[in-house]
C-alpha cells in the first residue's frame, strides 16, 4: 500500500473520455480509494505511472498507439509489486492469456458494476485474482485437461509460516493483526497471502478459507493465540 495513506492508490488507463470519468468518479467518491492518476494512452502512462506510484491499475486494452497489453507488461516489470485490472468488452480466451501473461492479476468486462468493481480492485490488492464471471468460465475451461492437483501436492507447497498465515486468515484476523501476532511486516503478510492463493489455487480471501476448512482436519491444524 502507498507509504503516505491507508487508501488504496488507483491509476486509470481509457482512452475513452466519459468511461475515464466515471471510473475516476467511482474512485473519487469510494471509502478507502485514492485516486493518483488518470491516463488516456498506453505510451503516456507508461511514461508516467511509475512516478505515480499506485497500488493498482486499472487499464483498458484497446489504447491508441501502445495498447494495454503492451503497457502492462512493461510497467509490470518496472513496478512487479502493482496489480493491473484490465478492463475491457472483449472476452475472447486470447486476448485474456495475452493480458495474464504480461503480467495483469484481473480481467473484468466494461459492463461490471460499481460496487462490483470497487470490492474487484480491493481484492487484487489483498492478493485475489477477480475476474467477470464469464471470463472465469473460459479460464477454467481452458485447465480442464490438466491433471487434477491433489490435496496433498497442495498442502506440501504450503510452508510451516504460510500455513499459520492461512489459519489466522481463515479466522478473520486482519493482515495488520496477523503482522503484530507473528512479528513480521504488513508487506510480509501481503506476501505470504498472494503465494497462499497462488499455490491453494484460489482468488480471494473466502475462498481461501473455504480451502482451509476442508483440508484442516486432515493435515493443517490452526495456530493457537
Amino acid at each position: 500500500m502507498s507509504a503516505l495513506s491507508d487508501d488504496i492508490a488507483v491509476s486509470i488507463i481509457e482512452d475513452d473520455l466519459s468511461l475515464r470519468a466515471i471510473y475516476a468518479d467511482w474512485i473519487e467518491r469510494a471509502e478507502g480509494f485514492k485516486l493518483v492518476s488518470l491516463y488516456d494512452d498506453g505510451q503516456n502512462a507508461f511514461e508516467g505511472i511509475p512516478a505515480d506510484k499506485p497500488d493498482v491499475v486499472l487499464s483498458d486494452i484497446n489504447l491508441p498507439g501502445m495498447n494495454g497489453v503492451e503497457c502492462v507488461r512493461g510497467l509490470k516489470q518496472q513496478l512487479p509489486k502493482v496489480q493491473f485490472v484490465m478492463i475491457t468488452v472483449y472476452e475472447d480466451s486470447n486476448r485474456i492469456f495475452k493480458a495474464l501473461e504480461a503480467g495483469a492479476t484481473g480481467y473484468l468486462l466494461k459492463q461490471t458494476p460499481r460496487e462490483q468493481l470497487l470490492e474487484s480492485l480491493r481484492e487484487v490488492f489483498e492478493g485475489g485474482s477477480p475476474m467477470s464471471s464469464g471470463i472465469a468460465r473460459k479460464v477454467v475451461q481452458c485447465f480442464r485437461k490438466s491433471p487434477p492437483i491433489t490435496e496433498e501436492n497442495e498442502l506440501s507447497q504450503l510452508s510451516k509460516r504460510e500455513e499459520e498465515v492461512l489459519g489466522l486468515l481463515s479466522q478473520g484476523y486482519l493482515c495488520k493483526e496477523i503482522s503484530e501476532q507473528l512479528g513480521i511486516s504488513n508487506h510480509t503478510v501481503d506476501t505470504y497471502r498472494r503465494r497462499i492463493y497462488e499455490k491453494l489455487h484460489v482468488h480471494s480471501r473466502a475462498q481461501a478459507t473455504a480451502r482451509y476448512n476442508e483440508l484442516k482436519p486432515a493435515s493443517l491444524k490452526a495456530p493457537k493465540d
